[in-house]
């Protein structure tokens, strides 16, 4: 189970930091992800991090701003997203898959509910 928050209501140039806790699972058996959808748009990917956190990817879109790390000790990944622009308006979702990290929605089987960045212009 796979539980997101840390959305909320941010000026352009603003900073938040969402944070995803898993449980009833071994946390660092799992690639962790984020994707997220703005309105009327499908949902995209954002970020990604291997089992240890060593490696990571980011969408083109993120990339510079946003931050994902992770925490196994704690079973919780992060995104420090920072300079938000108003086009980072979505819901954001937290995402699992065992092995290797990947940047593919469908490969992702499990989800967190999504919170909501709003980035105002």
């Amino acid at each position: 189970q796979l539980q997101a928050f840390g959305g909320g209501l941010v000026q352009a140039g603003g900073s938040l930091r969402l944070s995803c806790a898993a449980s009833g699972r071994t946390f660092g058996n799992y690639a962790m992800g984020w994707f997220r959808q703005a309105p009327g748009r499908e949902r995209e990917f954002v970020s990604a991090i291997t089992r240890s956190g060593i490696m990571t990817y980011y969408a083109d879109s993120v990339k510079g701003r946003f931050t994902i790390s992770r925490d196994n000790a704690k079973n919780t990944v992060y995104l420090q997203m920072n300079s938000l622009k108003f086009e980072d308006t979505a819901v954001y979702y937290c995402a699992a898959k065992p092995g290797v990290a990947s940047k593919v929605l469908d490969d992702f089987g499990s989800w967190g509910q999504g919170t909501l960045v709003t980035v105002s212009s």
